[in-house]
């Protein structure tokens, strides 16, 4: 058991940590935020726009969540010591075990509400679109993309963030072959853009009656869901456009009509298609907001200027690309290879819960951010050294 000294020292040390954290989640900035959009709410024609004024009450709502999780942890920190010290009048040390819980939970909560503060990003507060593809591999493969599916949901459904299909095609046994969703909540793009990348299983295979030990590949395809205040010129010439009727999830009426639709930029190759609405004309808005966010991103990555300026990439779902191993068998075990972390609960991973490796990319990512910025200050030092 830890003494009353130790304690102590632990509630000196998170009244430092809070003053640091404080700063860092730019608290005061919040507050100015929250000020300046609630005058807003207050303008007759602010529901002129519903979209906007959607965005604008989730946005206030988030700062407050965010305030009151900050306002909550120096609380129950205040209130940790405060029992310390009747510990200590009553000398009563069956108290110390429950400080020593309480400030167990303090650290892990207080840990969440730090790695916002990692979410730098120009677009982290965004949405996220998710996309999925199988690798090569058939049946094996789609039920692999299935599966890291319902990962991906399951995570969102215990951040209680939003779950969207855009685009849904089924395996042609079992799981799916492609799947693009939109996931909406604050940071949404901010944590999964750590999801980005290529995800290697290996298991015994439920569909071979030999039952030997399978690799499969899936590709996760995350991007920003960009709003009103980002806009990118396409030509509509560079578009081709095709209708069709829907299929998967969304009712009897997607499959009656030819409301699905499909967008190829010419240019680039770049194909995404929407089928869950019931109008057309909605799939067809749903499907040009992915484009352009892809094109964007597309445009980012190689720092240019002009759309007819880029060429499709090509994203190989195979061996040496992988982010990340999940292995069923002979052991378990899910491996993230760009950090390392690790974790033999496979089954609780494919359940969704996947913080423990968002949280330890995140960390190295704003390492390799911060040694960059370094890097580049060092020629200006130099010249002004000389």
């Amino acid at each position: 058991m830890m003494t009353y000294e130790e304690l102590q020292s632990v509630v000196t040390r998170n009244k430092t940590l809070l003053d640091e954290l404080e700063e860092s989640l730019r608290l005061i900035a919040d507050k100015e935020e929250i000020s300046r959009l609630t005058e807003e709410t207050l303008d007759p024609e602010f529901w002129n726009d519903p979209l906007r004024a959607q965005t604008v009450q989730k946005r206030i709502a988030y700062l407050n969540k965010k305030n009151k999780r900050f306002v909550d942890l120096t609380t129950r920190n205040d209130d940790a010591e405060v029992l310390l010290h009747l510990s200590e009048e009553m000398e009563d040390p069956s108290v110390l075990s429950e400080v020593k819980e309480e400030l167990l939970s303090w650290d892990r909560d207080y840990e969440d509400l730090r790695l916002e503060t990692l979410l730098t990003g120009e677009h982290d507060s965004m949405n996220a679109l998710v996309t999925l593809h199988a690798g090569a591999g058939g049946t094996e493969a789609q039920d692999w993309a299935g599966m890291l599916f319902r990962m991906y949901t399951r995570w969102a459904e215990r951040h209680e963030f939003e779950v969207k299909i855009l685009d849904y095609l089924d395996g042609e046994e079992a799981g799916i072959k492609a799947v693009s969703f939109r996931i909406a909540g604050p940071n949404a793009y901010g944590y999964l853009r750590s999801e980005h990348g290529v995800h290697r299983l290996v298991r015994i295979s439920p569909f071979d009656a030999s039952g030997r030990r399978h690799t499969s590949f899936a590709s996760c395809e995350v991007l920003p869901e960009l709003d009103n205040t980002i806009e990118i010129e396409i030509d509509p010439d560079d578009l081709k456009i095709d209708t069709f009727r829907a299929s998967g999830a969304g009712g009897q009426h997607v499959n009656k009509t030819s409301s699905a639709v499909r967008i190829t930029h010419l240019p680039t190759g770049i194909v995404v298609s929407c089928q869950n609405e019931r109008s057309q004309l909605s799939n067809k808005e749903t499907a040009m907001r992915m484009l352009t966010s892809r094109l964007y991103h597309l445009a980012r990555q190689r720092q240019l200027d002009r759309i007819e300026d880029l060429k499709g990439e090509v994203f190989e779902i195979a061996w040496g690309s992988q982010i990340r191993s999940y292995v069923f068998c002979p052991y378990t075990m899910v491996k993230d290879h760009r950090t390392d972390y690790e974790t033999g609960d496979v089954d609780s991973v494919m359940d969704g819960d996947i913080d423990k490796f968002i949280n330890a990319w995140l960390v190295e990512d704003a390492k390799e951010h911060e040694a960059a910025q370094e890097m580049a200050m060092r020629p200006n030092e130099e010249n002004e050294d000389a």
